[in-house]
């Protein structure tokens, strides 16, 4: 790694003086932490405003999942091609060029004037995100591995909570919709891509970067049997996000009976703030009791939202969805700890790549079929309940596998403090 720091420093190079011309550590975790929270604000903004593209462009409920799902889709395939990059060249570059194209994706978004220019938006989003989320989750975890692995489960919530509250109020009560939050955005990203050629790098160039381009599946064999019983978690939590994410502000409309813009962002936020009040009052809890915390919350809030769907009552609705985002928080909080609390510097953002496909993947894909469900039967609330038992189904798998506790990850399961 690359410090300023001796050898026999610990682990942890937050307490590092900053190097000649660069920004301190503290300094240097909280930008790659407001990356994150930026990047996953960008992807959310769009959804209190689907509405308005559907009226203006008239493109269908299916139409509607596959671009969001494209976006998940493309996340997808960066992750798969250049999750691994920044453990060859550096976290710095991957970061500079992911927020520069997350720059020119706002300018495609702010100037769109059909469904194909927001499919493009999408995809130039989905594929700099995927090739930023692995690259700025590694180097939080190298300047400070146990605020790193706390911030890499807060901050995804904070901005998708965020991009879409803020989207929908700039929708409902301010000038130019379709435009105004893209252009904060894009200042946002042009500013920290400039901040990132402050920070120090904290990866080790090594040989490899071409090869490391292959698409590959691979773990080290210390953390597949975590990985393996996180799944259920990971697709569940990252499942709803996306249903919530692309088919909530319809489903409440519907069960409001308004058209307000707001309420496009309202349902996301609720959920992304219960994980993220979850996370914080139980970050120093062990990742075993986090899992089946999470896994418990997430039956509990979806059993309210299936009552509320059947009674109409939008206060149980929300009441649910806040359970259910705190079973997302300490769920996937959980999962992380448990998956990279085993993996030395140099292996992180490859795992953390695979992670986060398999998280993208369970994001994108069941959306796109419940949207295409809703155009084949018009029917939301019929959807969202058979959606919502495929989620208690898996939550029910993940509180099972957070009963167990691999060999390699029993001293980390027992104590918070020896986690990431």
């Amino acid at each position: 790694m690359t410090s300023a720091c001796p050898k026999a420093a610990p682990a942890s190079v937050s307490a590092c003086p900053p190097a000649a011309g660069r920004l301190s550590p503290r300094f240097s975790f909280h930008l790659l932490a407001s990356i994150t929270l930026a990047f996953l604000a960008g992807s959310a903004a769009p959804t209190p405003l689907y509405a308005i593209y559907q009226q203006q462009w008239g493109f269908s409920t299916t139409m509607l999942t596959v671009v969001f799902g494209s976006y998940a889709l493309a996340v997808l395939v960066a992750l798969l091609v250049a999750g691994r990059l920044s453990d060859h060249i550096g976290r710095r570059p991957v970061l500079m060029a992911a927020a520069l194209a997350q720059a020119a994706a706002m300018v495609v978004f702010a100037t769109a004037g059909g469904l194909s220019d927001l499919l493009a938006g999408r995809i130039i989003q989905g594929l700099s995100a995927g090739a930023a989320i692995a690259a700025v989750g590694a180097g939080m975890l190298d300047i400070d591995k146990t605020r790193g692995a706390l911030a890499n489960a807060l901050a995804p919530m904070l901005g998708t909570g965020t991009g879409g509250i803020v989207a929908g109020l700039m929708v409902q009560y301010l000038p130019a919709p379709t435009h105004l939050i893209y252009v904060i955005l894009g200042v946002i990203f042009i500013a920290q891509g400039v901040g990132v050629f402050f920070i120090a790098e904290t990866a080790r160039r090594r040989p490899g970067a071409w090869a490391s381009l292959k698409p590959s599946f691979a773990l080290p064999p210390e953390v597949r049997m975590p990985l393996l019983l996180a799944a259920p978690a990971v697709v569940a939590v990252w499942g709803l996000g996306g249903f919530y994410a692309s088919l909530g502000p319809t489903l409440l409309r519907s069960l409001v009976g308004s058209g307000s813009s707001l309420l496009g962002g309202l349902a996301l936020f609720i959920m992304a703030g219960g994980g993220v009040v979850a996370v914080v009052l139980l970050r120093d809890r062990s990742a075993r009791f986090l899992s089946r915390l999470g896994a418990l919350a997430l039956m509990l809030g979806m059993v309210l939202v299936l009552v509320s769907l059947s009674l109409h009552s939008v206060a149980l609705f929300m009441v649910g969805t806040a359970i259910a985002g705190m079973g997302f928080g300490t769920g996937f909080q959980g999962a992380l700890r448990n998956v990279i609390a085993p993996l030395p510097p140099t292996g992180r953002a490859g795992v953390l790549s695979v992670l986060f496909v398999v998280s993208y993947l369970a994001m994108g894909v069941p959306a796109i079929l419940a949207g295409y469900d809703v155009a084949l039967r018009g029917d939301i609330v019929s959807t969202s309940r058979e959606f919502g038992a495929g989620v208690l189904l898996l939550a029910a798998l993940a509180w099972l596998g957070a009963g167990r506790t691999v060999p390699q990850a029993r001293a980390q399961a027992a104590s918070p403090r020896a986690e990431p």
